[in-house]
């Protein structure tokens, strides 16, 4: 007997009518479930928002529900942080009805725009560097749920940075301390990507905030990767954070405060400069703050001059003899003998 296979959308009275008429038949039932399709979905209006240090910037959210559905009071909104690596998330702002509340250094700083009772969209306010990266709106309305991403960017520079002790002698946690020290993060590899677009090219490695070594060659060179390379970005790949050394590039944005040249009758050994600072109730200005003041306001001055980690440094935005002749840079002399070698300074003064 060859088998016959029944499929079709039937029922079961149907299905016991066959079995009553056709008993020698072998048959199977397929039963379709249809579904009206998910009631509820989440979504952006843009992928990336753009803000600055000590600005405020809204992440877009909005919910759409179908209408047929009564609303739900225990409609839960969550929004995390994604880590550089994505390996975890941290949390930022919950709310539920009338509890919300607010974690870790966005305490106080977050809340939700409420433009409407669909509008999820989360206000972040006096922005820190660390706010930079993307963000998870995740929407749970009983069994259904949606989310979706967005990057905050942040207008800014990029630098990369050595000590002291020299080139490739910071391990990963290092050039975290070295970065902040200097009033900055540890790039992001879109942050060296955007900065390689512009034109910048590097040939020492430096970390990355996912934990890579890699850096920028627009003009390729044998000592780089070689000279028969096409530009791009070299990378090293993930390093081991604790044992391999390399330098690191920064990243830092807009400040609030004022960052200038100290006009002093003589020139200063490092403790004197920090002293003359003080003297004019500001503080000796770091790596971060003259590459911010360059980049983002423009700031030149051909004079050589003191900061904060013991180097020595220029601000060129008008390139000339002397000066910095063929680029606008930030240039560096060294670190010089503290204790000996004289030179001007650069102050910051905060505004408190």
């Amino acid at each position: 007997m060859i088998p016959v296979l029944i499929c079709a959308l039937i029922s079961l009275g149907v299905a016991d009518n066959l079995d009553t008429l056709y008993p020698e038949l072998e048959h199977s039932r397929t039963i379709y479930v249809v579904e009206n399709g998910p009631q509820l979905s989440v979504m952006a209006e843009q992928s990336k928002v753009v803000s600055r240090r000590g600005g405020n910037a809204t992440l877009p959210c909005k919910i759409q529900r179908d209408q047929t559905l009564a609303p739900n009071r225990k409609m839960r909104i969550k929004w995390t942080k994604l880590t550089s690596d994505y390996l975890k998330e941290v949390d930022v702002f919950v709310a539920m009805d009338y509890h919300k509340r607010s974690y870790g250094s966005f305490h106080g700083r977050v809340h939700l725009q409420g433009s409407s009772p669909m509008d999820a969209s989360l206000v972040i306010t006096d922005i820190t560097l660390e706010d930079y990266g993307k963000y998870k709106c995740e929407v749970i309305d009983g069994l259904e749920d949606g989310t979706t991403v967005v990057a905050l960017d942040l207008e800014g520079v990029l630098f990369p940075y050595f000590p002291r002790l020299g080139r490739y002698n910071l391990n990963f946690y290092d050039a975290e301390r070295a970065c902040r020290s200097q009033d900055a993060i540890v790039a992001s590899f879109d942050q060296l990507y955007d900065a390689w677009r512009g034109g910048f090219d590097w040939c020492n490695a430096g970390w990355l905030n996912d934990g890579s070594v890699q850096y920028p060659i627009t003009t390729p060179r044998e000592p780089c990767g070689g000279k028969n390379t096409v530009p791009g970005i070299r990378n090293y790949g993930v390093r081991d954070k604790d044992k391999n050394q390399y330098d690191v590039f920064c990243f830092t944005s807009h400040y609030k405060g004022r960052f200038y040249y100290l006009i002093h009758p003589s020139k200063l050994t490092y403790d004197e400069a920090v002293r003359a600072c003080q003297k004019d109730g500001a503080q000796i200005a770091k790596v971060g703050q003259m590459y911010a003041a360059w980049k983002l306001l423009g700031f030149d001055r051909c004079d050589a001059g003191w900061l904060a980690d013991g180097s020595v440094r220029y601000p060129i935005s008008n390139p000339r003899r002397r000066c910095s002749p063929t680029e606008a840079a930030v240039r560096f002399s060294g670190f010089p003998d503290k204790k000996h070698k004289l030179y001007g300074v650069y102050c910051f003064k905060g505004n408190n």
